[in-house]
């Protein structure tokens, strides 16, 4: 019997309608073409989720200069070439059905890396350039020491993700999430881990968070007040000395008083050497905390991989959207198995050519 199901409610968010709260969450793919453009890889891969029942289709991270990405396969926002690529892939996402959203990053300290197949070797500084960071801390033994950035690079880094933004909006995505978790250059600015600076950047809360609110600003009144700005947070680093859920919380509600409508709540990546207590649902508790004592939206993700696990998230106010990883890579349909499997109302809409599979099963005729 069809029933109504919280999963796929949809949900308003500043005139975006999203059909369903199902999300694909962004995973970097580490296949992109020459100078950081999207393929027809990407393309088949993300419309095959959005026409797989998905609400919401999130590209991979995507960096916001070519230093700034994780690998050399990685994808790239700041030319016209690889506009125009990810623009075919937000079209293609749209006429799905889904609402195409975009993650932007910098990889700071833990970029100038070759894919992981490749052996995630170090990329010589000549020919990636240079590895930037709050402080001159490599990420673990071995590995480069990064330049702290100057004040310069500081501006230039709030007007490459400014610059990224709006060649996203003009591309055709309706969801921004800018990316300060996963030990990336923003979140190592968060995490006293990793930035000892003694300037206006470093220090107190205000200092380390410095940097994630003026992009979080910028951002918002280069994109103005129709497009989703979501922000992903690292919300506790699982290390004594690393970001707390409290300051995440405070941090979450100065985002919400720039503009900023969801926080992506995950965790972790800054250091190594934590311990994180990987099991179903481990991150749910922390969209709940932030949806409650921050008052913005909240995304959950991190091993949620049972329909029923994802309908109780949003049934029970946890969260206004459940982000799904790395069973949508196992299973491009989950969303439309979900749908079967919760009795939901109604399915999500089905391809006009794919149509007649449904009406014959319905009818139990043959072909």
């Amino acid at each position: 019997m069809s029933a109504n199901t919280s999963l796929f409610s949809p949900l308003v968010v500043r005139g975006v309608t999203f059909p369903n709260r199902i999300g694909v969450s962004p995973m970097c793919m580490y296949s992109a073409g020459p100078d950081a453009v999207a393929t027809d890889f990407h393309l088949v891969h993300l419309a095959s989720r959005a026409v797989g029942g998905a609400g919401l289709v999130f590209t991979e991270a995507v960096a916001v200069t070519s230093e700034g990405r994780i690998t050399d396969g990685d994808l790239g926002l700041w030319n016209d070439e690889q506009a125009q690529a990810l623009a075919r892939i937000a079209g293609e996402i749209r006429a799905a059905g889904a609402v195409p959203g975009i993650q932007l990053a910098h990889a700071g300290r833990k970029g100038g890396r070759t894919v992981p197949w490749a052996g995630y070797e170090p990329i010589a500084p000549e020919r990636w350039g240079r590895l930037l960071a709050p402080s001159p801390l490599p990420f673990r033994d071995g590995w480069d020491e990064p330049t702290p950035l100057s004040d310069a690079d500081l501006h230039a880094v709030v007007a490459a993700f400014v610059s990224a933004a709006r060649r996203a909006v003009d591309a055709g995505f309706a969801v921004i999430e800018l990316h300060f978790a996963h030990g990336y250059l923003v979140h190592q600015f968060l995490s006293p881990l990793a930035n000892l600076r003694s300037d206006g950047y470093g220090g107190s809360l205000e200092g380390r968070a410095r940097l994630a609110l003026g992009i979080s600003a910028a951002v918002r009144a280069e994109i103005g007040d129709d497009v989703v700005l979501g922000v992903r947070l690292s919300v506790v680093d699982w290390i004594e000395g690393g970001v707390t859920l409290d300051e995440s919380v405070t941090v979450a509600r100065w985002l919400g008083e720039l503009g900023v409508d969801v926080i992506d709540c995950s965790s972790g990546a800054v250091v190594s050497g934590e311990k994180v207590p990987a099991a179903p649902l481990y991150q749910v508790g922390f969209a709940d905390r932030i949806r409650r004592d921050a008052d913005v939206r909240t995304a959950a993700v991190g091993l949620i991989t049972e329909p029923g696990e994802a309908e109780s998230v949003i049934r029970d106010g946890k969260a206004d959207l459940v982000l799904i990883g790395r069973a949508m890579l196992r299973d491009p349909y989950w969303a439309r198995a979900a749908s079967v499997e919760l009795g939901a109302a109604a399915e999500p809409p089905i391809p006009i050519p794919y149509r007649r599979a449904v009406e014959r099963m319905a009818a139990r005729t043959q072909w």
